[in-house]
């Protein structure tokens, strides 16, 4: 029984080999502190540490979903279960915006970052995409950010303002 049971954690994810689970995690580390990185270069509230951890959570709760469901859909012939990756996608969604409003200021008439906490939402987003093994999507997705990070830095002056 003990070696059933040690033997469990040994194995829990049967869906996907260990190297590929890896390869997911550590993408989504690196693809969310690249974001992470670009915020910290700018002395925002939230950086490095922050997005990378917010990408690395979303896309092991995204895993652990997956191999849930794979598991529960074994059952589902015998015992009539439903399983729904959306429910997945919404739970840690939710989170994400949580945890992104918190670096939201309001004060003397404006509002201070609400960019940081988009990139944080969105980091959060492309540790999902990693954790669903949609590599390219989260690459390009990453890439779009740090252009659209860049290229607002770049215009502040003209917009007067930045967060």
């Amino acid at each position: 029984m003990a070696t059933d049971l040690f033997n469990d954690f040994l194995h829990p994810f049967d869906a996907l080999p260990f190297s590929v689970l890896s390869l997911r995690l550590i993408a989504a580390m690196v693809l969310g502190g690249a974001i992470g990185w670009e915020r910290e270069m700018h002395q925002k509230s939230a950086g490095f540490r922050t997005h990378l951890l917010m990408a690395l959570a979303a896309c092991l709760v995204t895993l652990l979903g997956f191999d849930i469901i794979a598991g529960a859909t074994q059952q589902a012939a015998a015992d009539g279960l439903r399983a729904d990756p959306l429910r997945i996608i919404n739970a840690v969604t939710a989170g994400l915006g949580f945890l992104a409003a918190g670096v939201i200021i309001h004060g003397s008439g404006t509002v201070h970052g609400l960019t940081t906490g988009a990139s944080m939402w969105l980091s959060g987003a492309i540790g999902m995409v990693c954790g669903a093994g949609r590599l390219p999507l989260a690459i390009l997705a990453t890439v779009m950010v740090l252009i659209v990070l860049w290229l607002l830095r770049k215009t502040e002056h003209l917009r007067g303002n930045g967060n």
